[in-house]
């Protein structure tokens, strides 16, 4: 038996009156009682309020505000109707100001938490000019309501989809074409996949669109090969979604909150569309991972390349490297890229683009990059002058983090979505030999908690 907790300075169901210092990664504002967190849906920092304890752990606790007493000059009243219900986004009651300082906040914080460092440069937060409709890409889970089809994004810390008509955050075309697929689906009384039975047939939308190109790919993600009254559905998007170039099925039969399944059928059209970021092309396929906000995609790709420093005779890794993106950008600028990936189709991608674009002086391997970075080095003699890493949220392979110290290139390039495995990796880069000479932060995900960020990184001897 688990013993009751004690001495906790709070109790639930408890009325207190606090002010709030920060905020959560979640978004909720943050108040400490004798130095026990309270985490507090739809609170600033610097508001004093009443809240409700309704929950308490160990380490920290839940409160639900009750009555604001103080209002913090940064909140302004979110556009978005169904925004305290949804959990989409995170930060549309703050203004855009106080948005991007906080970002560069969650960056500072964990550079201090997990390296112990307050000396890096961080900064300033490079934002939107439009920080709304931003996102080229959407893709909706749906349910069954009252023997009705709705669609939308999951409410805060639950598996419950807020139904939604209209997001601000997707791009127009995206949003349409959701709302238009989402009725046709109705109109054919195609039933949603139930999580809890694992019965019924499709499970997400997926809508993307090139924002240059106007090529539209819909892609229905089912619940097993069948797809009632297919041909009639495939039919009906092609003659009411605008610019539709692709339609797609990916089928997913297992029981898990992963979206997407192994495998994917073109139903009609191109197996790609096309999507552009300067004067690159790429050609995206139904599964092609590609940043959602093409505006910053730029601003972070040139970041990548001035940190890059390229003087045209460098040799350069790219680690992680999807379908080439940061490879193709770079490329120009360099003597020779090599670009690894363990995404047998995101490589088959980046040699489509680098055909593309008529890049011929770029290489891509299939595999986990570390090893096939160390296997570069050992078996085939390939000296990196410049690596560049832009891993998953859980940062880099800590093989590959090794084998780049072993390399000793002179700049490392480390592109993150993640401060806190940015933090934890540049750590064992500046044990191993490198400086960390900056940190920008990009905005690429207004009105979210999310944060995305560039690093220059040198060799201490250099």
């Amino acid at each position: 038996m688990s013993k009751k907790r004690t001495n906790l300075p709070v109790q639930k169901n408890e009325r207190l009156d606090v002010t709030f210092q920060d905020l959560t990664h979640e978004g909720a504002g943050v108040a400490k009682v004798d130095g026990y967190p309270l985490f507090v849906p739809d609170a600033l920092p610097g508001e004093e309020a009443d809240v409700k304890v309704v929950k308490t752990g160990k380490n920290f606790g839940f409160g639900r505000l009750m009555e604001r007493h103080t209002t913090s000059t940064h909140r302004v009243d979110p556009p978005c109707p169904i925004f305290h219900w949804c959990g989409g986004c995170q930060l549309q009651h703050m203004d855009q100001e106080a948005q991007l300082a906080l970002k560069r906040d969650q960056v500072v914080n964990a550079l201090h938490k997990y390296m112990g460092r307050d000396d890096i440069p961080v900064q300033k937060t490079i934002g939107m000019d439009e920080p709304w409709a931003y996102r080229n890409k959407a893709q909706v889970p749906v349910a069954e309501r009252d023997g009705e089809l709705i669609a939308g994004f999951f409410a805060k810390r639950s598996h419950h989809i807020v139904d939604m008509d209209h997001c601000l955050i997707q791009g127009d075309q995206n949003d349409a074409e959701i709302q238009v697929v989402k009725n046709i689906l109705k109109r054919y009384e195609i039933k949603p996949y139930d999580e809890v039975s694992g019965r019924g047939v499709i499970r997400h939308i997926v809508a993307r669109n090139g924002r240059l190109s106007g090529e539209t790919m819909v892609m229905l993600i089912t619940n097993g090969e069948a797809l009632p009254h297919k041909k009639k559905i495939v039919e009906a998007i092609r003659n009411e979604v605008s610019g539709i170039h692709s339609i797609a099925q990916n089928i997913n039969k297992k029981k898990t909150n992963v979206i997407y399944g192994e495998r994917t059928e073109i139903l009609w059209g191109e197996k790609y569309i096309e999507e552009r970021i300067g004067k690159l092309r790429f050609a995206l396929s139904p599964r092609s991972f590609f940043q959602v906000n093409p505006v910053q995609t730029e601003v972070l790709y040139e970041k990548v390349r001035q940190f890059a420093g390229l003087r045209g005779n460098e040799t350069v890794i790219d680690a992680y490297c999807g379908i080439g993106s940061i490879s193709l950008f770079l490329a120009e600028e360099a003597k020779k890229v090599y670009g690894v990936e363990v995404v047998g189709d995101a490589i088959s991608d980046a040699r489509k683009n680098a055909k593309l674009n008529h890049i011929s002086n770029v290489e891509f391997s299939v595999g986990k990059a570390e090893e096939v970075v160390a296997w570069w080095r050992a078996a085939l003699g390939i000296q990196a002058d410049v690596i560049v890493v832009d891993p998953p949220r859980k940062g880099c392979d800590e093989k590959l983090l090794q084998t780049m110290i072993e390399m000793q290139p002179e700049r490392i390039v480390y592109a993150s979505c993640n401060p806190a495995t940015l933090a934890r990796d540049l750590g064992i880069l500046s044990d191993g030999g490198y400086e960390v000479k900056e940190v920008q932060p990009v905005d690429m995900f207004p009105q979210t908690v999310h944060i995305e960020c560039v690093v220059s990184i040198r060799r201490k001897d250099m």
